[in-house]
Order: structure tokens, then sequence, then C-alpha cells
């Protein structure tokens, strides 16, 4: 399945499941047949036997035509928003890692984004040139929780997860470096940009073998692929679900490889105008723009 969330004009947005050019309304098919199912990810996503009653809810749709609409009728949503947690992880690729000068590391290095600088495809990343100058990108795969998870081994962490979508790790790499910490200058509204869609994992046959790029006005800055990952996916939820319990609708950024902005030479800095566009194999791509303004 993809799972994203739509909307029209000024409606509510809704989660809706993705299929072609063809999206259902999974709430609205869920209550003609008598099932109760909320409008928001995070909530979906904490509800018992979300799986089986969304896909009931799409059966029901698709024989009857009932909550169907066109896709391109429709405003798109990031997939996620108000997730209790959006949690990062730094240096994953060796080969950004050597870019930036640091060694790769023996763990997974953990930092936070705050869950409102989420925001969806085709939406501006925006900032205040008086605060930084030096706004970078960085593709990469993004998890989503699925299933709460404390203290899960490796063996079965990726149970857990609910599926992937694309994200960017939008970066002040000004505040970043002044600060000596990461967390303001990741944590920018607007700064992390996720979508179109969430992909559940029968959709995805290889999660370490998937290609990650990143285009930045139709130059393709960065190209590598998940079997890069010095942590894969299922060593990272069970890390962090050592150190603190995962809920549903919790996100994680798993890393981004090398060719980013900053440490380019010459460096190449987003500016307003751009156009940014991440990808990731069989997952999709994800488009937003660029704006700065005082």
């Amino acid at each position: 399945m993809r799972i994203g969330r739509f909307g029209a004009d000024d409606d509510p947005a809704w989660v809706g499941v993705v299929d072609g050019e063809t999206v259902y309304n999974v709430p609205e098919a869920a209550a003609e047949i008598g099932v109760d199912l909320p409008g928001g990810t995070v909530d979906l996503l904490a509800t018992w036997g979300w799986r089986e009653k969304v896909e009931l809810a799409v059966e029901y749709a698709a024989e009857t035509g009932e909550a169907t609409y066109d896709l391109e009728s429709l405003d798109r949503h990031a997939p996620v928003t108000n997730p209790a947690k959006v949690i990062c992880v730094g240096l994953n690729y060796a080969d950004h890692a050597d870019e930036g000068g640091f060694e790769a590391p023996d763990a997974p290095v953990l930092f936070s984004k705050f869950p409102t600088a989420l925001t969806g495809p085709g939406t501006a990343i925006e900032w205040d040139p008086t605060l930084t100058e030096a706004v970078d990108y960085e593709g990469e795969l993004v998890a989503v929780i699925g299933d709460r998870a404390r203290n899960v081994d490796p063996e079965n962490a990726l149970d857990h997860v609910a599926g992937y979508t694309v994200g960017n790790d939008v970066s002040a790499r000004d505040l970043q470096m002044a600060d000596e910490q990461w967390v303001r200058g990741k944590s920018l509204d607007t700064f992390g940009p996720i979508g179109p869609d969430i992909v559940t994992p029968d959709e995805i046959p290889d999660l370490g073998d998937l290609d990650v790029w990143t285009e930045v006005n139709g130059e393709r800055l960065q190209a590598s692929n998940t079997r890069h990952l010095i942590f894969g996916i299922d060593e990272l939820v069970s890390f962090c679900s050592r150190a603190f319990t995962l809920e549903p609708g919790d996100v994680i950024y798993t890393g981004t490889p090398d060719g980013v902005g900053y440490f380019r030479d010459p460096q190449v800095l987003l500016e307003d105008g751009d156009s940014v566009t991440v990808g990731v194999e069989g997952v999709g791509e994800l488009h937003n723009h660029c704006h700065s303004d005082q």
C-alpha cells in the first residue's frame, strides 16, 4: 500500500491509499462499512488492527466506487504530521562522514528535529536570510514506526515499521556549526520535508538495495544506495528502542549519503527559487521549492 494524506480546497486532510491515479479516502470508506478510522496518520497507526481495517475500507471503495477520487484533483500533504518524535541519524554513510572530515561512527549518532519542522511534498522550504545564510539539502530514506517498540532485537525490529517515505533533512549549516550541536540548525520550520506517501514494506523487495538521490534545479548532486548505510534500518530501530520507546507515527530519518552542498568545492547552498527533488527507488520522489524572505 501507498498511504498518504490528501485534501481539496480548505477541507481537513484525510488519510488515503493511492492506487495509480486513484485515491481511496480511508475514513470515509471505513465509515460506510461500519468501521471507525481516524483521519490522521499518527492516530491511524495507533489503531489496533489498522492494516486489516484499511484493507477492508479500500476493498469496499474499489468495488463500489464510493470514497474514490482522482489523484490530480487533490492536494497532497505530509504523510505524517505531529509525530511524538522525529529522530535523525547522522553520519550513517561512510562517504558522507569522510566528506565532512569525520570518522565513521562505531554506533548510530542520533539527533532530532522538532515535529514543527515537518512539511509535505510541493511545499516551500522557507528561511529568513538574516537568520541563516547556509541552507543545505540532505536526501534520505525515512522509516515510519507502526507498532510500539521498546527493547526490540534487530531480528524483530522491522516488524515495528509501518512503512517508508522520502525525506530531506534540510540543514542550516551556519547555525549547526555555531551551536556545535545540531537541533536548532535542523529544526527550522519547513526544514523536514517528507512524502509523498508511506510505502508499506511488502511493496519494497530489498530494503538494503535502494538507490537514493538528490537533485537541485535538475542537477543530480547526491547518488548512492542503501547498501552503503553503515547501520541498517533494523539496527537503527533496535538501537533507538533500547534508549526510548518508539510510538506509532514516529519518524526516523536514516542518514544521508555524500554530495551535500556545504562540503562541495565550491559550495552549493540552497537559494531562493531553487527546486529540490529527493528520490528513493521504489518509494517515490519528493519535490519542494525554496523561498528565502525576511
